[in-house]
C-alpha cells in the first residue's frame, strides 16, 4: 500500500527549493467532512498570480454563509505554489482549496486519489478539453476549472506611433497573422528604435510549444523530448528570432514587472489573465491596447483549476466554495476583476461577457476578443507527467543563449543531457 509518506518521497523531485513558501491551511477541528457544517468554519483558499478573487468577491460568499470566514493565501509565484503543493500533498498542511496551474496538472494527476472528486452533477460545466485534462483513469473529475488563456497581442500605442507603426487595433492585427510577420515587424522596430520589441523570449517559446500537438511526451507518456523535431524547431526559432527582439529572456523578474510601466518594450503575448498583471504593474499607463490576433492562428497559454485535498479539515464546505468560485456567474466577475477568461461555455452567450470592455486597454472589447481567440485555438498539446520539468529546462536553455553563456548548439546539448535524467 502506498502511504502519504511514500508518496511524498515519490514526488519529492517536484520540490524546487528547501525554502519553499509555506501556505498555511486553516480549518476547524476534525478531518475530512466538516464535523459541524453549521458551526464556525474558517476556509482557506491558496492561489498565485491574480485569479480575480478580490476581497469584495470573497465577501459576497461570506455574506451568504454566516458561519464561514475565508482566508486567501496568495503565493508570490506559480513555482512557489507548486513547490508547496507537492511538498505537502497527502501529508496535511495544504489549504482547504488549492489552485493548480495547467502545466503542472499532469504530474498531479498521478496522485489524483489524494483529492476530493468534483461532484458528478457539476460535470459538463467546463469545456470538454478542460475537464478531460483533470479527469483520472477512474472517470473522477478532480479539478474545478477556473480560466483558460486564449492568446492575443497586447501593445503600446504610443511606442508603435513613435516607430511609425499603425496603432489602430484592427490594423495592428494585420501585422501579426504569422510568426514570420511578427518577427519581421519586431526586428524592424529594434533596428529603427534601438529598443526591444517584445517583453521576453520565453513567452514566444511557450506560445510555440502550445501550438504543437506533441512536445516532450507521447500520449503513452513515453519520452520523445530530445527526438521530436518540433521541439528543436521551437528552440531554434526562439533563440534565432525571438531572443534578438526581446527585452528579457524570461518573465516574472522585478525588472520585467517594472518594464511594463516604463515602456522598455512595445508588445507582448497576452492571454486574458495577463491583462490584470499589466494593469496592476502599470496603473498609470494609458497606452496599452489589445489586438485581436495571434501568430499562427491561435494558442492557449495557461489556465488553472481549484482542487480540494481529500485530507482537509473542511472538505464538504470547500467543495461547495469551489463550486461557487467556478460557477459561470462568479467566473465572469473574476474575469472583470483580473482578465481570467472563463472556461465555462455557458458564459460565452452572456451579455456580461460579450459586451464587456476593458477601459484600461482603451475600451477594448476584451470579452468578445477572448471568445474569438478561444474559438481560434485548434491545438491543446498533450502534456505528460514530466511536461513542466521539460519545459522549464528548455526555458533555461533559451536563457543561456540570451545571456550568451552558451551558444545555441551548446545550450541544446546541455538541455539534452539534463532531461535525460528526468
Amino acid at each position: 500500500m502506498i502511504t502519504p509518506a511514500t508518496r511524498r518521497a515519490a514526488i519529492g523531485v517536484a520540490v524546487l527549493a528547501t525554502g519553499a513558501l509555506a501556505l498555511s491551511a486553516c480549518g476547524s477541528d476534525g478531518g475530512g467532512a466538516n464535523a459541524d457544517p453549521d458551526g464556525p468554519i474558517e476556509l482557506s483558499v491558496a492561489t498565485f498570480n491574480d485569479f480575480g478573487y478580490t476581497d469584495e468577491l470573497l465577501a459576497e460568499y461570506e455574506a451568504e454563509h454566516d458561519n464561514i470566514t475565508i482566508v486567501h493565501n496568495k503565493a508570490a509565484t506559480t513555482d512557489d505554489a507548486r513547490a508547496n503543493y507537492f511538498q505537502k500533498l497527502g501529508s496535511g498542511g495544504l489549504s482547504d482549496i488549492e489552485a493548480v496551474e495547467i502545466d503542472w496538472l499532469p504530474e498531479l494527476m498521478e496522485y489524483a486519489d489524494l483529492l476530493a472528486p468534483v461532484p458528478d452533477d457539476l460535470k459538463g460545466r467546463w469545456l470538454d478539453w478542460k475537464e478531460e485534462a483533470a479527469t483520472d483513469a477512474g472517470g473522477n473529475l478532480v479539478g474545478y476549472g477556473t480560466d483558460i488563456g486564449p492568446e492575443s497581442v497586447c501593445y503600446r500605442q504610443d511606442l508603435f506611433a513613435e516607430a511609425g507603426l499603425p496603432t489602430d487595433p484592427e490594423e495592428v492585427a494585420g501585422l501579426f497573422t504569422t510568426w514570420d510577420d511578427l518577427f519581421s515587424v519586431g526586428q524592424d522596430y529594434v533596428d529603427s528604435t534601438g529598443k526591444p520589441f517584445l517583453d521576453s523570449a520565453s513567452s514566444v517559446l511557450q506560445a510555440l510549444i502550445n501550438q504543437q500537438e506533441k512536445t516532450f511526451e507521447d500520449t503513452d507518456n513515453s519520452v520523445i523530448a530530445t527526438e521530436n523535431p518540433a521541439v528543436r524547431e521551437v528552440f531554434d526559432t526562439t533563440v534565432e528570432k525571438a531572443n534578438p527582439i526581446s527585452a528579457y529572456p524570461d518573465q516574472w523578474s522585478e525588472d520585467w514587472y517594472a518594464a511594463m510601466a516604463n515602456g522598455e518594450f512595445a508588445a507582448m503575448m497576452c492571454p486574458p489573465w495577463m491583462f490584470g498583471i499589466i494593469q496592476g504593474e502599470a496603473p498609470d499607463v494609458d497606452d496599452w491596447q489589445i489586438a485581436n490576433v495571434f501568430p499562427g492562428g491561435g494558442g492557449n497559454w495557461g489556465g488553472s483549476y481549484l482542487t480540494v485535498p481529500a485530507d482537509g479539515d473542511n472538505v464538504e464546505a470547500a467543495q461547495e466554495f469551489a463550486d461557487w468560485l467556478t460557477s459561470p456567474e462568479t467566473q465572469i466577475k473574476a474575469f472583470k476583476n483580473a482578465g481570467t477568461f472563463p472556461s465555462q461555455p455557458d458564459t460565452y452567450e452572456s451579455e456580461e461577457l460579450t459586451g464587456f470592455t476593458n477601459e484600461y486597454f482603451g475600451g477594448a472589447p476584451a470579452g468578445q476578443i477572448g471568445i474569438e481567440r478561444a474559438e481560434a485555438v485548434e491545438i491543446e498539446p498533450y502534456k505528460g507527467p514530466k511536461y513542466f520539468q521539460f519545459r522549464d529546462a528548455l526555458t533555461s536553455a533559451v536563457t543561456r543563449v540570451f545571456n550568451e553563456t552558451e551558444t545555441a548548439d551548446a545550450s541544446w546539448d546541455s538541455w539534452v543531457n539534463e532531461v535525460s535524467s528526468f
